[in-house]
């Protein structure tokens, strides 16, 4: 044997390289898969303050419990993510007026504006359930100079005012399948591995400019 074909002989650390780089590729592929089958089923909310002052930080949270209260009176009758866009898309206007009415009462006159926009994500733990990092559609309330610390979580189905108990069931009632319902409140290694794919799956993305 020459040298030349010595060489190309591949090493077992070589083999076990390629080997783990292409389980690497269809386990990312697959979680992937599984992060923007969910994204087409919930809406987020995200709502930003405008610095992260202690009063800012507090008056968030009265505008977000303020545009909770008018979503989950809104989307009760939705059945899926379309029927929720559409009237989201519909009021915009209606959560600008709610979210500018809690800070006029505060005494503030921060400008407001909301917007439904598909948004980056990471991986979030909320009680009861977590979602994957990736892009989702969101209902985005931007408060003032929006530089804050801000606030997230799940307006369709509405999972931010559900209890952790109550969990499975609003989400099967918004749409989501089972086995989608048992990956986001499942507790277990292969769940958080999975999460973990698709979140450096993103950040490689962005690196590389998508």
């Amino acid at each position: 044997m020459t040298m030349t074909e010595e060489n190309r002989r591949l090493r077992p650390w070589e083999i076990a390289l390629m080997i783990g780089a292409a389980l690497f590729l269809i386990f990312g592929a697959l979680a992937l898969q599984t992060q923007a089958q969910l994204a087409d089923r919930v809406v987020r909310l995200h709502v930003l303050a405008n610095s992260d002052s202690e009063e800012d930080q507090a008056l968030k949270l009265q505008v977000r419990d303020a545009v909770l209260d008018r979503a989950e009176a809104l989307l009760t009758q939705s059945e899926d993510r379309t029927e929720a866009e559409a009237l989201l898309r519909e009021h915009l206007a209606d959560f600008e007026q709610v979210a500018a009415s809690v800070i006029m009462a505060e005494g503030y006159d921060y400008p407001v504006s909301v917007e439904l926009e598909d948004t980056q994500f990471p991986t979030r733990e909320y009680e009861g359930f977590t979602l994957p990092a990736g892009e989702y559609l969101a209902l985005r309330v931007l408060i003032g100079a929006a530089e804050g610390q801000n606030w997230w979580c799940v307006v369709f189905p509405p999972l931010c005012t559900t209890a952790a108990a109550e969990v499975p069931a609003a989400a099967l009632e918004g749409g989501l399948s089972e086995d989608q319902v048992g990956l986001i409140t499942e507790e277990n290694t292969g769940y958080v591995v999975k999460f973990k794919v698709v979140e450096w799956w993103e950040q490689l993305r962005e690196k590389w400019g998508g």
